[in-house]
């Protein structure tokens, strides 16, 4: 869960880079509450319920995926390739700093404590 909250804390951050765990817990997490919503808006006769919160996690959503692409030294523009940023958001990243930031496995190995502040 932490992981899914420091991506909406970083609601509009397309800079830097985000490791593997930071996006898959995100879209794990995403994709659940969407189900999770859409089952009690049909419930409830409001079936949109789902799609307004797919709606509001939209721009954390392509921050992190750009976030994703950097780690892995591409261009966020990389995300609308369909079958090539599958492939490129399962790659480990690029080990050490790159152009787009420092390796941000290496600043939670080094501070276990980053998540839980």
């Amino acid at each position: 869960m932490n992981w899914y909250l420091k991506v909406l804390q970083n609601y509009v951050t397309f800079a830097g880079r985000a490791r593997r765990k930071e996006y898959w817990m995100f879209v794990i997490f995403n994709v659940l509450i969407t189900m999770v919503l859409t089952f009690i808006g049909v419930t409830i006769r409001l079936p949109f319920l789902g799609n307004i919160y797919s709606l509001a996690v939209l721009i954390p959503s392509i921050a992190v995926s750009v976030r994703r692409m950097h780690d892995t030294g591409k261009s966020g523009w990389y995300c609308l390739i369909p079958v090539y940023n599958l492939v490129l958001a399962c790659k480990e990243g690029n080990k050490g700093e790159n152009s787009y930031g420092p390796d941000p496995k290496a600043d939670i190995d080094r501070n276990p404590q980053i998540l839980h502040s």
